[in-house]
C-alpha cells in the first residue's frame, strides 16, 4: 500500500484495533476522530507496542459537513493510500445533525459519503476505500422521503439498518464509478459500545450476550484485509471475501435513487 491510511472513528473499539493492526504491519495511519484526547491516548498506547509506527491524529465530526469539508481540505497536495470509513453510531432517541439530518443516517452514511467524495482527488489511483457495512442491512429498506427523516416512526435499530443499507448502495455504485479499489467489510456482531442500546436490559445483554460477540480485533480483521488486498468490488467478512451480494446489486433502481438523492443533498459541499 502506498501512502497513509485514514481511519474514521479510530479511537473506538474496531477503529483502534484496525489502527494497531496496520501500525504493526508498518502502514502509516491517520486517526480521524471526534475526540482528540481519546485518540491521543489510543495512539500513545499503540506506540508503546510499536515505537516506530507512524500515527497521527486529526479531528473530524461526521455529523458536520463543515468539519468534513475542512478535514478533506487539509490534504491539499498530499496523496493518500487508503480510506476506511469505520465510524458509526446508533443513538436511542431521534436527533438531528448540525446540517438537519437524522443523526444515525448523518454519521453512518451521509458523512462517510461526503468524506469519500471529497477525498477522491487526494487518493492514489489504486488506493483502497473500505466502508464498514452491517448484516442488519439485509432486513432493511429505504423509506420514503430519504434522506430526510423526522421523529415520527423513528426506531433505533431500523434507523441503523437503513443507514447501513444506504452505505452498501453507495459502496456498490462507487466501485463502478472510480478507479480506486472499493470494498465493503462486515464485522459481524462485535463487543463494542455501539451495541449498547441504553435500555433496561443492557445489564442482561452484558451478561448473556456480549461474551459470545466477536472481539474488536476479530471484528476489524475483514476491513484490514480489504485495505491490504488487491481486490475490488468485494464484501469482506470473517476470514474471506466474495462479490457484493446479489441481493443488493440487483436493486439497480434503488441504488440509483439513493445515489441521486444523496448527491443532490451534498451538491453544495462537493
Amino acid at each position: 500500500m502506498n501512502g497513509k491510511v485514514i481511519i474514521t472513528g479510530a479511537s473506538g473499539g474496531m477503529g483502534s484495533a484496525a489502527t494497531r493492526a496496520l501500525a504493526g504491519k508498518g502502514v502509516p495511519v491517520i486517526m480521524a476522530c471526534r475526540n482528540l484526547s481519546k485518540a491521543e491516548a489510543v495512539r500513545s498506547d499503540i506506540l508503546r507496542d510499536f515505537p516506530g509506527a507512524e500515527i497521527e491524529t486529526r479531528e473530524i465530526r461526521l455529523d458536520s459537513f463543515r468539519s468534513i469539508k475542512d478535514f478533506a481540505g487539509s490534504f491539499d497536495g498530499q496523496t493518500i493510500g487508503g480510506l476506511f470509513n469505520n465510524a458509526g453510531t446508533m443513538p436511542r432517541k431521534f436527533s438531528l445533525s448540525e446540517d438537519g439530518y437524522e443523526l444515525t443516517l448523518a454519521v453512518n452514511c451521509l458523512g462517510p459519503w461526503l468524506l469519500t467524495r471529497l477525498m477522491l482527488p487526494h487518493l492514489d489511483k489504486d488506493a483502497a476505500i473500505v466502508n464498514m457495512v452491517s448484516v442488519s442491512s439485509y432486513s432493511a429498506h429505504i423509506r420514503s422521503g430519504f434522506p430526510h427523516k423526522d421523529a415520527d416512526g423513528f426506531r433505533q435499530l431500523s434507523a441503523y439498518a437503513e443507514s447501513k443499507l444506504a452505505l452498501m448502495y453507495f459502496t456498490i455504485e462507487l466501485a463502478a464509478r472510480c478507479t480506486q479499489r472499493v470494498n465493503a467489510a462486515d464485522p459481524g456482531i462485535v463487543n463494542t459500545e455501539i451495541i449498547r442500546l441504553d435500555r433496561w436490559f443492557d445489564p442482561l445483554t452484558d451478561l448473556l450476550f456480549r461474551p459470545f460477540c466477536k472481539s474488536p480485533e476479530r471484528g476489524a480483521a475483514p476491513a484490514v484485509a480489504a485495505l491490504l488486498s488487491g481486490e475490488r468490488g468485494k464484501l469482506f467478512s470473517g476470514k474471506g471475501f466474495r462479490d457484493f451480494p446479489e441481493k443488493f446489486t440487483r436493486e439497480k433502481a434503488a441504488i440509483r435513487s439513493v445515489w441521486d438523492s444523496v448527491e443532490e443533498e451534498l451538491k453544495d459541499w462537493l
